[in-house]
This record gives structure tokens, C-alpha cells and sequence, in this order.
């Protein structure tokens, strides 16, 4: 919710820019292609943060409880595989609904 929240909000707040965007010629796959490279920007920082933090936090439980490994690459990968597809699914549906502003309305809100 929280990734889909930032960004839907982030294209509510830029609807006008959206707006001069599409006026001036933009496609509505650069639209969406925008949209998603932003959430897949802060998907990369979290991961970079997380990843790391996750082998951290591996090790610190490997030596506290019996039989933990303390890297599980198969888990890992998976865990950053699910992360990926739903910053996907969160970025693509305001994507879509920014992809779909109508410029003259678009400009009209400000």
C-alpha cells in the first residue's frame, strides 16, 4: 500500500506537469514509462537498504537459535522477485489512470 499510495499521489500532484506533457506531444507510453521509473527508483533504494539489512539480520538469528541459516539465496532472490512484481502492479495502475489524463482538463485543474 505504501509504494501504490506514494505514487498515486505523486501523479495527482503532477497532473498539470502530465497535462503539459501529453499537450506537447508526449505518448502515453512515456507517461506510463515515467511513472514507473520512479517506483521502481524508490523499489531499488529499499532494496539496496533491505538487502544488505537482510543478511545482517540473518546472521544475528543464526547465531542465536539452532539450525537457521544464515544465507538463503533462494529465499532472498524469491523475496526480491515478489518485491519487483508488486512495484510493478503499484506503479502501473497510476501509471495507467496518469496515461489517461485528459491535457486540456489536466491544465484546467490549476
Amino acid at each position: 500500500m505504501g509504494l501504490y499510495g506514494i505514487t498515486a499521489y505523486s501523479v495527482v500532484r503532477r497532473t498539470g506537469e502530465i497535462g503539459i506533457r501529453m499537450a506537447l506531444g508526449a505518448a502515453r507510453r512515456d507517461i506510463v514509462a515515467m511513472v514507473l521509473r520512479g517506483a521502481f527508483l524508490q523499489t531499488g533504494i529499499r532494496l539496496l537498504i533491505g538487502i544488505p539489512a537482510a543478511l545482517a539480520g540473518g546472521r544475528v538469528l543464526a547465531h542465536q537459535l539452532y539450525g537457521i541459516q544464515p544465507r538463503n539465496p533462494l529465499m532472498l532472490g524469491a523475496a526480491t522477485l515478489l518485491l519487483a512484481a508488486y512495484a510493478f502492479i503499484a506503479g502501473l495502475i497510476p501509471a495507467l489512470r496518469a496515461a489517461g489524463v485528459d491535457p486540456i482538463r489536466a491544465l484546467r485543474t490549476e
